[in-house]
């Protein structure tokens, strides 16, 4: 289908290992870069980084994509990990011919991502991590088990508003760009979801609980960035910064900004990731903190 004359959109339903899924390119004829794919955290689907599409568009085809477990693609048993979800994503690139790929992954799909560049070099040209982490905190799994206990004792509004203080910043940790709209917009997306989004959504905090966030081998081959907004309290600067040392990856962070720097910061972080996408300088850049370089030991 086709919303305009520049910009062609075309939805494809695929299958991985006996699950449906859904994948989405969107494309302006423009090639700067190699396609982008877009992984987005446990609660989101195809359509949730839509508005990206028009800052990325002029420069590459965008994939984002419905994996098992996401949307209306088939709901995904806890059993299966990050390694399959990595191995759908790349069926799926195969699938659809776009060949090597920049990989952008944020919260749970920034460990999707980092497989897909650990158990595929040759078909990753960049890859760009936002909010992630070497292992999941005891915080999280408090949180988790947590949620899990109220969605069983039917407490969805308590829990709804429960996830937006754990995903945002204390109102006195720092300055958060719209702060108190992207916490309505949160709490208002918590609480609507339906039954089988909601029980998708517990899976997939449950998944994290039981398969490694994160694996420090086999080494990338592809340059990296990774960044987290500097108030993040989920995935801390600290805990990102060691994830770039470990992967020998550029790191920074965008100003006022917390986990949800998607949201808060939607323009500044699309720029971010067309410069890194496109091989610019991220030198200089107003909304972000220095950038730091780590090397392999």
């Amino acid at each position: 289908m086709s919303h305009s004359t520049d910009i062609q959109t075309t939805e494809h339903e695929l299958a991985f290992e006996g699950f449906r899924f859904v994948a989405r390119t969107a494309s302006a004829g423009s090639s700067a870069t190699e396609p982008v794919v877009v992984l987005g955290g446990s609660s989101q689907d195809r359509f949730s980084w839509l508005r990206y599409e028009r800052w990325l568009l002029p420069h590459a085809t965008v994939l984002t994509l419905e994996l098992p477990g996401y949307g209306c693609a088939d709901p995904l048993p806890v059993e299966y990990g990050m390694d399959f979800l990595a191995d759908t994503v790349c069926h799926a690139t195969d699938t659809l011919a776009l060949g090597r790929v920049n990989v952008f992954g944020a919260c749970f799909g920034a460990s999707i991502a980092l497989r897909c560049a650990q158990r595929h070099p040759d078909k990753i040209a960049r890859l760009m991590l936002g909010g992630t982490a070497t292992e999941v905190s005891p915080e999280y799994v408090a949180s988790a088990r947590r949620w899990r206990r109220m969605a069983d004792d039917g407490l969805f509004d308590a829990m709804a508003q429960d996830m937006v203080q754990q995903f945002m910043a204390p109102p006195g940790n720092g300055v958060v760009r719209r702060r108190a709209a992207v916490a309505r917009l949160m709490g208002q997306r918590f609480a609507s979801l339906t039954e089988r989004e909601l029980a998708m959504d517990i899976t997939h905090h449950e998944r994290l609980l039981t398969h490694p966030w994160s694996l420090p081998h086999p080494a990338i081959t592809a340059p990296a960035l990774v960044f987290t907004g500097e108030h993040d309290t989920i995935t801390p600067p600290a805990v990102g910064r060691g994830v770039a040392e470990g992967l020998a990856a550029r790191f920074t962070t965008i100003k006022e900004s917390d986990h949800l720097v998607q949201i808060e910061r939607d323009s500044d972080l699309a720029d971010l990731m067309t410069r890194f996408f496109t091989d610019q300088s991220l030198d200089d850049l107003p909304y972000l903190n220095p950038v730091e370089h780590f090397v392999s030991a």
